[in-house]
Formats: structure tokens, sequence, C-alpha cells
């Protein structure tokens, strides 16, 4: 079955909507980056590992290593930053 975007917008539906009522999500680029440089920083994987992880995951390891830090900032005296990396 082959639809039309005139067909669509006759129906009220918008052409670049074809997964019901979900919207496809572009994930921020300079949101990526800074996910990426921080694992490079912090774990010296290799862009590709970093890439290939899902969005999830690399949300996950950047909280658990904010975790490490702050834990080794308030041992040694310094200010708690507030974790930006969280789900």
């Amino acid at each position: 079955m082959s639809l039309r975007l005139s067909s669509l917008r006759a129906r009220g539906g918008c052409p670049g909507k074809f997964y019901g009522s979900h919207r496809i999500r572009l994930y921020a680029q300079d949101k990526l980056y800074e996910e990426s440089a921080f694992l490079a920083y912090y774990t010296h994987w290799s862009r590709e590992e970093i890439l290939q992880m899902s969005h999830q995951d690399r949300i996950k390891w950047c909280g658990e290593i904010s975790k490490i830090n702050g834990k080794i900032n308030a041992a040694s005296g310094q200010e708690e930053r507030k974790n930006v990396f969280s789900i």
C-alpha cells in the first residue's frame, strides 16, 4: 500500500511522521560531543568504541565517572559539582 504525501496531509497527518504518534527525535550533536569527549578523556576509549555505545550506555558511564570524581573531590576538600550526566 502506497500513500502519497497529499493523502497524509488530507487526513491530518504529518509527512515527516511515519511511526504513529511517535516522532523521530534527533540527539543534539553538541551533547554527543560533550559525552564523547568526557568518556575519551577519562577512559581513553577510541572514538569508534564510544560512538558504538547506545545513548543510555554513554550517559550511564558518564554518570558513574562523575560520581567517582565527586567522591575524589570531596575527599580532597574540593567543592562538589552537580552531576550533569543523568538519565
